[in-house]
């Protein structure tokens, strides 16, 4: 990848002076715990702080960037609070993002008095996040969904998932597949539940919303002083999907009470108490159908095996898309997503009780 040193950024570069901001650069120095994308903060001598990004080159960035240009036009036409939506700084030359030859970058205005949590303080963190992404959906219910592109093709179609994880069996480039047939006896026998949103999807008995696909508590700005939801951040997974999908996803990584890769199964199961808690903050702040309602518990057991499906055929392809930071990783979090599937299985009816 190339990429410039922190050390003659704005010598030789001087990014951030080739968009609309107030003032003129006078630090500028890396923020944050993002791994996709690269993230700086700027301060001016204006006063003003900026959010600094290059965009990961995984992105295709026109269709990227034209998608949270339009979703943030639009949604800051609908809140009160200033801070209750990113602002996107345009380039000199008007355009959303800026190119050279050490990538794409873009801007936006740091959301002064926030606060982003990796993990949540306690359960009512979690509710303001659950409020935060039903905000979200809200805001966006009237946005025509269908005009976004997709930067990421199939992201949630677990029916293309299981088409690539049959296709990692047969190919078994690392010969891994004698060793994890308990691990795939599951998924294949978990196929048909994992398929039902995305057939339901298919036939147009679901809503299509504007889904954030990435619903995690540090992809949410709090007030600092109070905790209270102010807005989404990380918008670049935004796309046509199910209310479901974001739901399920929350819930997949928020209410379970194990890390992604722990070896030990039986510390995986689900904090019902987070589940509902999460439930309520989502449902008080959006309006979903009856039948998008009863799809939520599915979300949850579906994003938790889709997540499964895609880190076991990582594991069988040698490891090729997720980062791994030892041997095994992968099926470590393949292992832990089924056994959070197998305890959804057990508390469905509790799960229903929406």
């Amino acid at each position: 990848m190339n990429q410039f040193k922190e050390d003659n950024f704005y010598k030789e570069k001087n990014i951030a002076s080739k968009f609309q901001i107030k003032g003129t650069p006078i630090t500028i120095e890396r923020y944050g715990c993002g791994h996709i994308n690269t993230t700086y903060l700027v301060k001016t001598d204006k006063n003003k702080r900026y959010i600094l990004q290059r965009i990961s080159d995984a992105f295709d960035v026109k269709i990227l960037m034209d998608n949270i240009s339009a979703v943030l036009k639009f949604t800051s036409e609908n809140i009160n609070d200033e801070r209750g939506s990113m602002k996107l700084v345009k380039t000199l030359d008007g355009k959303n993002f800026y190119s050279d030859s050490t990538g794409n970058y873009r801007v936006y205005e740091f959301v002064e008095g926030s606060v982003c949590l990796q993990t949540a303080e306690n359960k009512s963190d979690f509710y303001e996040c659950a409020v935060a992404f039903g905000k979200f959906q809200k805001m966006l219910e009237d946005f025509p969904a269908e005009t976004l592109g997709e930067p990421l093709k199939n992201f949630h179609n677990t029916i293309d998932r299981y088409r690539l994880f049959k296709e990692a069996i047969t190919n078994d480039v690392m010969g891994r597949a004698k060793l994890v047939k308990e691990e795939i006896d599951f998924a294949l026998s978990h196929e048909k539940d994992g398929s039902i949103l995305q057939k339901m999807r298919e036939l147009g008995e679901l809503p299509i919303r504007v889904t954030h696909n990435d619903t995690k508590l540090n992809n949410v700005l709090l007030d600092e002083k109070t905790h209270k939801a102010l807005c989404v951040i990380d918008l670049d997974t935004v796309m046509p999907g199910l209310a479901a999908y974001d739901f399920g996803d929350s819930i997949r990584f928020g209410a379970a009470t194990a890390a992604e890769d722990e070896k030990d199964l039986s510390k995986m199961t689900i904090n019902l108490d987070l589940y509902h808690t999460f439930a309520k903050g989502f449902l008080d702040s959006c309006d979903l159908t009856e039948k998008e309602i009863e799809t939520l518990p599915l979300g949850a057991k579906t994003m938790a095996l889709e997540c499964g499906v895609r880190f076991l055929t990582d594991y069988l392809n040698g490891d090729t898309y997720f980062a791994t930071h030892y041997e095994g990783q992968n099926l470590d979090r393949c292992r832990t997503q089924f056994k959070l599937v197998s305890e959804m299985e057990k508390h469905f009816d509790e799960m229903r009780l929406l």
